[in-house]
């Protein structure tokens, strides 16, 4: 885990275009570099780094680093040591007494932005002004970047902490305001065109969050309550001051069934033929062998997105893919990601008190901010690109859109198509991208009339030690993947309040909805669904790919994939 935050000025030989786009330039053949070695393994760390023909400049016990200078090869090689926490380029810093600078760290989003070109948007007037990205994850906070007037539209809450006033909306586990302020942070003193580093502003500053809560403080929710919420958005997309233009899916199960069947895969699908741009994160299994993407990333209709790593440089030549990030995979499907984003030590919004604030204090930067890693930022940092550009070409339809992000990609050599699909998001060339005249809308076979607990994949909610499985939905109510595809696609899948029999929305989920709900013996009534009941209920957890932060799993929490 990182324990502390340096800045990153550019490398001397480097320079960076006014547009945002990055030069390609010679490295300087030395850096210096801040390493953290692993608990009581700093000798070994020294050694290692000796091997390498690093010059050891100074060394800090107590805190188990040491700074050094080696080479950049050096530097990446040293980096995959088993003793080696962290290695991290060192350069001058500047105290600026209690205010945030955005340039403070090498990831930070201000800095993140600017190398995928934002401000080249920025600077033209488009800010994502008038574009709303519905956000279906676990709520967010009114800390300072998302209190802005307008900024946050609460859908409805559709989590199992919705029956607490003391919770419902609010974000308890820490993911969505996080997500919330890559895709459309401002601080309440920014102004455009937003080139104030010391201000924090998000990749489409001005757009809109309509916020949909599902998952509660330990990260769970079923795969019936997702589905739902996306049911919600394409009915309410064109509501009075939503203009729903993007949908942030910054999660996914590891379901093995057929996308065509599949019915978590089917909803995302019907809202991107809606006119939804439905963006996905790729998946955080690439650790754990090449299993393919995430459900319902591994569906070629929509919008998935792997992580990379910039090492926060300007030297586009170090940029990787991190370990994490899922790959494609024949095997299953046959789909890779459609390109990659920053996703990696990516600063946002913290969430004081939350799940994730509590048990990875080591990521926290500053007061305000928190470090995050995973496929779920990136995703978020698409959204809020996604952002830009429809409020640029507010006419693309979804598959236009898709195709501006895929041609203007850069490519990365060094990776494979599996792991980038066709490269890095690159918003400088995107602005100046037209799609082809003619885009030829994917016919992917979908039918939706699958298994729901097979889109649940391995994991499941749990309730006083009984599982929620088979074809029901989180009220106990049977689910047919055949007739509610019928019904999504003639637009009755989710009405006024009522999904699947049940009434969902309102201050309160029905009485009634409540008390008769039962999965196979496990029985509640209305005051069981608390936030304090359900802390202590048993969760395997539906897989939420932002599963690390700062390189370290959230223990004990329900993301799993890290």
């Amino acid at each position: 885990m990182v324990v502390m935050a340096v800045a990153l000025g550019a490398p001397a030989s480097a320079t960076v275009p006014a547009s945002g786009s990055r030069a390609v330039a010679s490295a300087p053949a030395r850096v210096q570099v801040i390493v953290r070695a692993g608990p009581k393994q700093l000798t070994c760390a020294l050694a290692q780094s000796k091997m390498l023909g690093a010059k050891i400049m100074s060394t800090q016990t107590s805190l188990n680093t040491f700074v050094a200078r080696m080479s950049r090869t050096a530097a990446a090689r040293l980096r995959t040591a088993p003793c080696v926490a962290a290695v991290t380029v060192d350069t001058r810093v500047r105290l600026a007494s209690s205010a945030w600078s955005s340039t403070s760290s090498a990831h930070s989003l201000a800095r993140e932005a600017d190398l995928a070109g934002a401000p080249t948007y920025w600077q033209a007037g488009y800010t994502g002004e008038g574009i709303g990205v519905a956000l279906l994850d676990s709520g967010v906070v009114p800390v300072e970047g998302l209190t802005t007037e307008g900024k946050i539209t609460l859908g409805p809450d559709l989590s199992l902490e919705s029956q607490d006033a003391h919770t419902a909306n609010l974000d308890t586990f820490g993911h969505g305001t996080h997500m919330a302020g890559i895709i459309a942070g401002k601080d309440s003193a920014a102004t455009a065109p937003y080139t104030d580093a010391g201000k924090f502003t998000g990749v489409a500053p001005d757009a809109n969050i309509i916020s949909i809560k599902l998952a509660d403080a330990h990260g769970q929710t079923d795969v019936s309550q997702v589905i739902a919420a996306i049911d919600w958005v394409v009915q309410h997309r064109d509501d009075p001051g939503m203009n729903i233009r993007v949908l942030n899916l910054s999660f996914g199960t590891d379901s093995q069934q057929n996308y065509r069947l599949d019915p978590l895969s089917y909803a995302a699908e019907a809202a991107w033929n809606k006119g939804i741009v439905v963006v996905v994160a790729a998946g955080n299994a690439g650790g754990k062998g090449n299993t393919g993407l995430s459900d319902p990333a591994y569906n070629p209709r929509l919008l998935a997105i792997g992580a990379l790593d910039t090492k926060g440089t300007d030297d586009p030549n170090d940029d990787v893919v991190p370990g994490f990030s899922s790959k494609g995979n024949l095997a299953f499907g046959g789909r890779n990601p459609d390109l990659v984003a920053p996703g990696a030590s990516l600063e946002s919004l913290r969430d004081p008190g939350s799940t994730a604030d509590g048990s990875n204090s080591g990521g926290r930067v500053g007061d305000r901010f928190v470090k995050g890693s995973g496929t779920s930022q990136a995703a978020a940092f698409t959204s809020g690109a996604v952002a830009l550009l429809l409020s640029q070409r507010p006419n693309l339809t979804p598959d236009q859109v898709k195709a501006v992000l895929v041609h203007s990609a850069r490519p990365l050599a060094q990776e494979t198509k599996d792991a980038i699909g066709r490269g890095a998001l690159d918003l400088t060339r995107a602005y100046s991208t037209s799609p082809p005249r003619f885009v030829k809308t994917m016919r992917t076979g979908s039918n939706g009339a699958g298994s729901l607990d097979a889109a649940r994949g391995s994991h499941h909610v749990s309730l006083g030690g009984v599982s929620l499985t088979g074809e029901r939905d989180i009220f106990g109510k049977p689910f047919s993947g055949a007739a509610h595809a019928w019904s999504e696609n003639a637009g009755t899948a989710w009405v006024g309040g009522d999904w699947n029999g049940s009434t969902w929305a309102g201050s309160t989920w029905a009485d009634a909805s409540w008390t008769d709900a039962s999965w196979a013996g496990a029985t509640w009534a209305g005051a069981t669904w608390t936030g304090s009941t359900w802390a202590g209920s048993s969760w395997a957890g539906s897989t939420w790919t932002g599963s690390t932060w700062t390189g370290s799993t959230c223990t004990g929490s329900t993301w799993s994939g890290s």
